[in-house]
């Protein structure tokens, strides 16, 4: 019995294995051979050359998508006060304070995508980390979800802003919009993204450090890219 349906047979039959694909031209395929019946989304997979062991070569870090992910994300947002209130102006879905930290430690309620937190909150926030941590929602300095500045905050999430972090073996995975996104504005995704990847090498990081790139869609087989050329267009 095959592993994948005749559609995914069909598709990846038009993919030549041994070529390094052009980022325009890849987004191009995907495009063009569409296999779900919903509007996927396209991700990128970029293998680096860290060591993610080493916590000076842990590649993150977080920018809007000028075009958006095409996803609808629903934002929690803990505060209290005249915080509550500028974060519910900004479209934030859920906003509160140990009501909702309740919630999520006794119901285990996670309907929310992304969560911010104003710095006063998280020290009852903190409690969440073991729910909230491996599901990558924990409020963090770092990716700016945790600040008093909690209406830029959601409005950025909203807009498309997205957070990327290189895992144990090496690998960035991040979305860069939908399938049904114009080209143009697929393209313009991805190398914001590939750019911020490739400008936060790590000082540390000895020898090549782009080493793969592939893209693709939810449930359609992947591209491999040209890492020479991605990377010349930033030298």
């Amino acid at each position: 019995m095959p592993k994948h349906g005749k559609k995914y047979r069909d598709v990846k039959s038009k993919i030549e294995p041994d070529r390094l694909y052009q980022l325009e031209e890849a987004l191009n395929f995907i495009k063009e051979n569409g296999i779900a019946k919903f509007d996927e989304s396209v991700d990128i997979a970029m293998k680096l050359g860290v060591n993610p062991r080493h916590a000076d070569q842990v590649v993150r870090g977080t920018l809007v998508l000028p075009h958006g992910t095409g996803k609808v994300v629903k934002v929690l947002v803990f505060a209290m006060g005249e915080k509550e209130k500028e974060a519910q102006e900004a479209g934030a879905d859920f906003v509160g304070g140990e009501e909702l930290i309740e919630k999520i430690a006794k119901e285990n309620w996670l309907d929310f995508d992304s969560a911010v937190a104003t710095p006063d909150m998280m020290g009852k926030v903190s409690k969440l980390g073991r729910v909230l941590g491996p599901r990558g929602l924990m409020p963090n300095p770092k990716s700016g979800t945790v600040t008093f500045d909690v209406g830029k905050a959601v409005q950025e999430i909203k807009a498309g802003k997205i957070q990327y972090r290189v895992d144990k073996t090496g690998i960035i995975h991040a979305p860069i919009g939908k399938r049904s996104l114009d080209l143009n504005k697929l393209i313009e995704n991805a190398w914001l993204l590939i750019e911020a990847v490739i400008k936060a090498k790590p000082a540390s990081a000895k020898g090549k450090y782009l080493l793969s790139t592939a893209i693709s869609t939810t449930m359609g087989p992947g591209l491999k890219l040209d890492t020479n050329s991605l990377m010349a267009r930033f030298r």
